[in-house]
């Protein structure tokens, strides 16, 4: 049976999420922006940061893998779902979930690079250290953990758990 013990109440989520959405739209100052959410994971996060933007955007998905149904990364990134909006000459933010090796991150930042953008960033509501792999830069971090399997708040296990309000770290 999964036992989940609380990380972040939705409270505390929404307070992140908002002072994310302000430091974005400063550091941004008024320029037009395209958000790149990376599914399934970051849609919740993504449309909740989105409302918190004072600046204009534009918002397209792409949808990338390396875990499977597995609680660690497999190492092989695969991508399923390819941007649609033109990002040449652009500013884009990558809105992910959670960083964990950083495989998928770094394989998704050079990907958008050769679409030429203005400039690429990264959002992520989770920063998990434990087992990076990669060193990556991460513009924007919600929550900084080091280690434990992370569900709620659009991470799942299995497609399992996505909707829960918080987030949770997950024992099997």
């Amino acid at each position: 049976m999964p036992h989940l013990t609380a990380v972040l109440s939705g409270a505390e989520i929404h307070k992140k999420v908002k002072a994310l959405g302000n430091r974005i739209s400063v550091d941004y100052g008024g320029q037009e922006l395209i958000v790149v959410g990376v599914l399934k994971g970051a849609f919740i996060f993504l449309a909740d940061l989105v409302r918190e933007l004072t600046i204009p955007v534009q918002i397209d998905f792409v949808q990338l893998a390396s875990y499977g149904s597995d609680t660690s990364s497999s190492g092989c990134v695969t991508i399923s779902k390819e941007l649609e909006l033109d990002i040449a000459s652009r500013h884009v933010l990558v809105v992910e979930d959670i960083v964990d090796s950083g495989l998928t991150i770094a394989y998704l930042s050079t990907y958008l690079k050769k679409f030429g953008p203005a400039s690429v960033k990264v959002c992520v509501f989770i920063n998990k250290t434990e087992r990076r792999q990669v060193d990556v830069l991460l513009d924007y971090v919600g929550h900084t953990v080091k280690g434990g399997f992370l569900v709620g708040y659009g991470l799942d296990y299995n497609g399992n758990y996505r909707a829960l309000p918080g987030v949770y770290h997950l024992k099997v």
